[in-house]
């Protein structure tokens, strides 16, 4: 990957760190007793697996909530930058202000959907108790305000941590140590960061190349001739569009090969559109061999 890796301590003043964490019931159980009797039914020596109840079995109200909070995860990775270890992502604060109104909507929707949720919980419950007979026990079923508990939206936004942030009783000698240390962690996180960057327009750019390639069998139109463009969705080029929109923000090293890539991937969607890609071959093919251009400039 094209990643700049200087030896110096870059500015990331205008960037921030942000942590996100959501937390949603998992509505599933351990069944002991199931466990050992398939054990005990299949003749194993020792426990050979656990039998996991879904308690809301034949519900969808609780699948929704948890395919939203997926939604929000991939999201909030999408717009901003991996950093640290333990989950905080880098936010530059050209990207603050629109992830910042995304953030409290999403907020919103989730605590709204929490609530009808813990509202229809008791009927929920009733309807499972149908779904899952032997299965069943009530006992299992936390009660509306412990289950509240299970749900959590938080985010804590900090200042992207610097060398000179060692405020230390200790000796000259250790604290430029410690400073060395941490310029080599954060020139590391900063070379993973870029290159996460690089890896999602590499991955943008090799699944267009891949869809964009004559199908290895055509397909027979209803006025006889053959088409060999592949089934793909709207998507090939809407991500495009909206990775080239947020690399304008998350480049923060302003790494110029990075901008360059940008705007060729940029300047090969514009003005095309799936419709387009699908009925003409000559746009296809036009349009898959200047991503390959680019994948062959960069050195993917």
């Amino acid at each position: 990957m094209n990643v700049q890796n200087d030896s110096v301590l870059m500015d990331l003043s205008d960037c921030l760190l942000i942590d996100l964490n959501i937390s949603v019931w998992t509505g599933r159980k351990l069944d002991k007793k199931v466990s050992e009797e398939i054990d005990s039914a299949k003749g194993t020596k020792s426990r050979a697996g656990n039998y996991h109840k879904h308690l809301l079995a034949g519900t969808q109200k609780l699948e929704e909530l948890q395919k939203l909070v997926g939604t929000i995860r991939t999201w909030h990775y999408d717009q901003t930058i991996c950093w640290s270890d333990g989950g905080s992502r880098l936010l530059p604060m050209a990207n603050f202000f629109d992830y910042k109104a995304s953030l409290n909507a999403f907020e919103q929707q989730f605590n709204t959907a929490v609530e009808d949720f813990l509202q229809e919980y008791p009927q929920l419950v009733s309807a499972a108790a149908f779904q899952l007979g032997a299965l069943f026990d009530r006992a299992e079923y936390p009660d509306a305000e412990e289950l509240r508990q299970k749900f959590k939206f938080r985010y804590a936004i900090t200042p992207l941590p610097t060398a000179n942030d060692f405020r230390i009783q200790a000796g000259e000698d250790v604290k430029r140590d410690l400073a060395r240390q941490y310029e080599d962690h954060f020139n590391n996180k900063l070379q993973e960061a870029m290159g996460e960057l690089w890896s999602r327009l590499h991955e943008v750019l090799s699944h267009m190349s891949t869809k964009l390639a004559d199908a290895a069998q055509p397909r027979v139109n209803k006025d006889g001739e053959e088409n060999r463009t592949q089934i793909f969705r709207d998507s090939l080029i809407t991500n495009a569009v909206d990775l080239c929109g947020l690399l304008t923000r998350l480049n923060v090293t302003n790494d110029p090969k990075l901008e360059k890539a940008r705007k060729d991937l940029e300047s090969v969607i514009a003005g095309v559109d799936p419709k387009s890609i699908r009925e003409s071959d000559m746009v296809r093919h036009s349009v898959k061999k200047k991503v390959d251009d680019i994948l062959s400039a960069f050195n993917f």
